[in-house]
């Protein structure tokens, strides 16, 4: 089954994303559902959120926001005010799928289940009480609980409104807690993950690996958190900007339909008015039957709209405005007939038109009288000359609420949509850039050299991941898969070819050790048998936990190889010295002792045509110092201690282990036992005790050496006296 998701990631991807999509609208319907349930049943209550909290516990914060948003969006066909709390459904989809993260909706965990119904009330019952603040302010209803907590001694109106909501909104999230744990409890655990939507361009990643390609670390800032910060920049300023160009023209078209509406009351109230009886009113022939129904329609007028607030009729003159209607208010007693008012400051600048009794636009004013709209329609008379003005003043009070209702409305949607998208393009540059390039970092981050296998198996892993997201991303992925296909190669190569040098390497060295050994006819197989009992000290060396910091491999390769030089300045020893059958003199061996010094010469030269050469610095140290002794009596140099370089402390040993149980011209060949007790007691005088030690322990490889080459031939060691 895994192998068949894995060749076919697409087919795998379309089926979870219908599931989701199911889930998705199985969640809407449970919210519609349940909330409508709770109302009819008039239980305390709203049961809206049950859906949106299930679709995070099974699919995550994509499925869970678009439940939430869309909720409270079918809400609003039937109720306008429920687009004011989508927001909140939203904000509760993000936590949850919080909690189901950490897996906090599980009955074993009480405490958890607990804490969630708290945060979600904090975001229902808090964030949910600040909404009608903004649109309606603090107002306690008598029969409320916030009023009987008002009334027992928490006496702010707001703190007691706010705990209130709290108070009543927690029994609904505990049962949307409970609901969703039972809902955990239920479902089979291996569907656990089946309403998530995939967006998988590439082979799918199992959870360690899709947790690991999420994780990785960064120098400063994830490309994911750029990308989410351009777009919440992008989207907060195109939401400002729209939010307010479309609040400036909802304010100018409520102003513009106020305009109509006043205008139309004030040429009605004009038309009402009898225009050639204005100049008797004024002279205070006003107390007749006439007079009295005029004034009782324009009653009817002001009162058939609550927006009206003013209705009366003044003649402007140059000394103000002489009241011939004036109409009482609760605040505001009408001024008798033939009063003259003065003009107020906003009427300046229309005060000659008015004398020409011509129209003006409605005006707009703000002053002791509140916030108001005023249109004026001239009176004429039988004539055609205007007597008077019919004016109507139309509060606009409740446009402030009408603004902030819609901006509240904006708001809630902005933030809805705005964590909408948010959430849906996190998904989709996960799947398109995220995990594909991470994935991509890891496999070649793991990139094994050290053999053929290894460097093939690091290729299969580039090749597996079959990325194919269309884009740049993809482009990079086949650009990276062919340069590392072709460095593996390269490398194949190269390393192929470093072998067949190191191999050259050791057969040169092998055959120029030769040539020594076959000047010196009583050395025979020396340098190889020396060769193998240093392999055999340094790797029980380190076995032992000695000189661990300078016992790597590389080391230990570098003085094995180079072993067979250590008697290489014996190619300057006279053969007649060189293959006496007898002891030497002291002269005789003045000149021998000679070889340490002209085998360091040797390579030296050799180190300056080869710089950077490991082995054969360790070559040097073998060819001069293989002859100091541990107590300082050896030679050439006389050095002790640790001052001689371990490979020679090493060849010491296995350079006089051989030379005593091989046969010489002038010697039989001794016991393995009593060569190995004459090594023991050179411990801590003639060879390094640590050396000495690893050389005994390691007695049957050494005697597997020692049988091997005796086998062979019955050769002499090196010299020594």
């Amino acid at each position: 089954m895994e192998q068949n998701e894995k060749r076919n990631p697409e087919i795998k991807t379309k089926n979870n994303n219908l599931i989701a999509l199911g889930m998705c609208l199985a969640g809407i319907a449970v919210n519609l559902l349940c909330s409508t349930a709770a109302a009819k049943l008039h239980l305390p209550l709203y049961l809206d959120t049950v859906g949106t909290v299930c679709a995070a516990v099974m699919g995550g914060p994509l499925p869970a926001v678009i439940v939430g948003f869309f909720t409270n969006i079918f809400k609003s066909i039937q109720d306008s005010s429920a687009l004011y709390y989508g927001v909140l459904n939203v904000l509760i989809a993000l936590a949850a799928a919080y909690f189901a993260r950490r897996g906090d909706f599980d009955f074993k965990h009480p405490k958890k289940l607990i804490g969630a119904a708290c945060i979600f009330t904090l975001i229902g019952g808090g964030i949910g009480t600040l909404i009608p603040w903004f649109l309606e302010g603090v107002a306690l209803d008598s029969a409320s609980l916030a009023k009987d907590i008002y009334d027992l001694g928490l006496r702010n109106e707001a703190c007691a409104q706010l705990l209130s909501a709290l108070i009543t909104d927690f029994p609904d999230k505990a049962v949307t807690v409970l609901l969703a744990a039972l809902a955990v409890f239920l479902w089979p655990k291996h569907f656990r993950d089946c309403g998530r939507f995939s967006g998988w361009m590439q082979t799918p990643l199992s959870r360690e690996e899709s947790e690991a390609a999420r994780r990785t670390r960064f120098r400063v800032m994830s490309l994911r958190t750029k990308i989410l910060l351009v777009l919440s920049i992008a989207l907060v300023a195109v939401s400002v900007g729209a939010t307010g160009i479309s609040m400036m023209m909802y304010r100018k078209a409520l102003i513009r339909d106020q305009k109509q509406m006043v205008q139309g009351v004030a040429r009605v109230a004009a038309s009402a008015v009898h225009a050639d009886r204005v100049d008797d009113y004024l002279a205070g022939d006003y107390d007749t039957e006439d007079y009295a129904e005029t004034e009782k329609l324009l009653y009817s007028m002001r009162d058939s709209s609550p927006d009206i607030k003013y209705l009366y009729v003044y003649r402007i003159e140059e000394d103000g405005c002489h009241v011939v209607f004036d109409l009482d208010t609760e605040d505001t007693p009408a001024s008798p007939v033939g009063d003259i008012l003065s003009f107020d400051e906003t009427f300046l600048p229309y005060i000659p038109k008015l004398l020409a009794g011509k129209e003006i636009e409605p005006i707009e004013s703000n002053d002791r009288f509140g916030w108001l709209l005023s249109a004026y329609a001239p009176v004429y008379d039988s004539k055609g000359k205007c007597q008077c003005y019919a004016a109507a003043d139309v509060s606009m009070d409740h446009l402030g609420e009408i603004q902030r209702s819609f901006f509240a409305e904006m708001i809630s949607l902005f933030l809805g949509v705005f964590i909408l998208i948010f959430v849906f393009v996190r998904w989709l540059i996960e799947y398109h850039i995220i995990l594909p390039v991470n994935s991509i970092a890891m496999s070649t981050g793991t990139f094994a050299y050290d053999s053929e296998k290894a460097r093939e198996s690091s290729i299969e892993r580039i090749r597996e991941l079959k990325i194919h997201t269309g884009d740049e991303v993809e482009n990079l992925y086949h650009a990276i898969a062919k340069t590392s296909d072709d460095s593996m190669r390269y490398v194949a190569d190269v390393q192929e070819k470093t072998d067949q040098i190191s191999q050259m390497q050791k057969a040169l060295i092998m055959v120029l050790a030769d040539i020594v050994e076959s000047r010196d006819k009583n050395t025979g197989a020396h340098v190889r048998k020396t060769a193998a009992y240093t392999e055999i000290i340094l790797h029980a060396l380190r076995k032992k936990g000695y000189y661990t910091e300078q016992l790597n491999d590389g080391y230990i390769s570098d003085v094995v190889n180079s072993a067979p030089l250590h008697d290489i300045g014996k190619i300057q020893v006279p053969d007649a010295i060189l293959n006496k059958p007898g002891r030497l003199d002291d002269e005789e061996y003045t000149i021998m002792k000679t070889h340490t010094t002209a085998g360091r010469e040797i390579i030296s030269q050799a180190i300056a045509l080869v710089p950077n050469s490991g082995y054969l610095n360790e070559a040097r140290n073998l060819a001069a110092y293989h002859h100091e002794k541990w107590d300082g009596t050896g030679y050439p140099n006389g050095i002790a201690g640790e001052e001689i370089p371990l490979s020679a402390r090493v060849m010491a040993v296995a350079d006089v282990f051989d030379a005593l149980v091989s046969k010489r011209s002038y010697k039989t060949p001794m016991s393995f036992e009593k060569a190995v007790d004459i090594i023991r007691e050179g411990a801590g005088k003639h060879f390094d005790p640590l050396v000495v030690e690893a050389f005994v322990s390691e007695e049957k490889k050494v005697r597997r050496v020692e049988h091997k080459f005796s086998e062979m031939t019955n050769d002499a060691g090196c010299f020594t006296k």
